[in-house]
């Protein structure tokens, strides 16, 4: 048995082959989401990888459907005690009242004072709005320090807007060289953002996700596997 991964869209599909006296391929996706593949001896290894992807878009539904009934992690109640993470680290969450309604990082926790420490939706918003404002100036920073790496290939320094999203961590808009950043993204370790800013700058000059667009990446940014695997197990919250 062997090892293998392949990269469609925005998701890394890894699966252990077997090859062994068969006629037929099989490809099964189990309910702790590991993928197998079954194939005839006589079929060499890039074959059998052609044919895998061919089956990408049923292997991200089965993964999808299996996730499904994973627990989740229950959602946030913005109260004191509860953990809330911020650039790659998770700190306690203390709601106190004040007079002033106002965000603060001190050591392992985060300080939000507000009128009414009761109410959850006001301790969210004020909660929220410090992290857009935190991720818009870090995002912006990592952005010009990454651009670094890649100015020489013809690439402008992208407009930069930072929005909430719900399915994907960053997006680029290429013909009008702007790039979309998720303000949950703040969330993650330095070196994930630096891999999403990075992704998205390289569609500047290769909108879509062809081999070219990876060789590009892998160019610039050796790791970038390594990164996004990372990145995954943060997940969107």
């Amino acid at each position: 048995m062997s090892q293998h991964s392949f990269t469609y869209g925005q998701n890394t599909i890894r699966f252990v082959l077997e090859q062994k006296p068969r006629k037929s391929f099989k490809i099964s996706v189990m309910p702790d989401l590991s993928v197998g593949v079954s194939a005839p001896q006589n079929v060499s290894v890039e074959k059998v990888l052609l044919r895998v992807q061919k089956k990408a878009p049923w292997i991200v539904r089965q993964i999808e459907y299996f996730k499904s009934f994973m627990p989740k992690e229950p959602p946030k109640q913005f109260i004191s005690g509860e953990t809330h993470c911020y650039y790659g680290r998770q700190y306690r969450l203390k709601v106190i009242q004040s007079k002033r309604q106002v965000v603060r990082l001190k050591g392992k926790y985060i300080f939000v004072y507000s009128l009414c420490p009761d109410n959850r939706q006001q301790t969210k918003r004020l909660l929220y709005d410090w992290y857009w404002a935190r991720a818009r100036k870090m995002f912006e920073s990592i952005t010009k320090r990454s651009h670094g790496r890649i100015e020489k290939y013809g690439i402008n320094l992208p407009a930069l807007n930072v929005k909430t999203m719900k399915s994907r961590w960053g997006s680029c808009l290429h013909t009008k060289g702007r790039i979309g950043l998720n303000t949950e993204l703040i969330k993650a370790p330095s070196h994930c953002i630096e891999y999403v800013i990075m992704h998205e700058m390289c569609h500047l000059k290769y909108p879509n996700h062809t081999k070219h667009f990876y060789k590009f990446l892998t160019l610039v940014m050796p790791d970038w596997v390594d990164r996004k695997e990372r990145l995954e197990k943060v997940g969107l919250q």
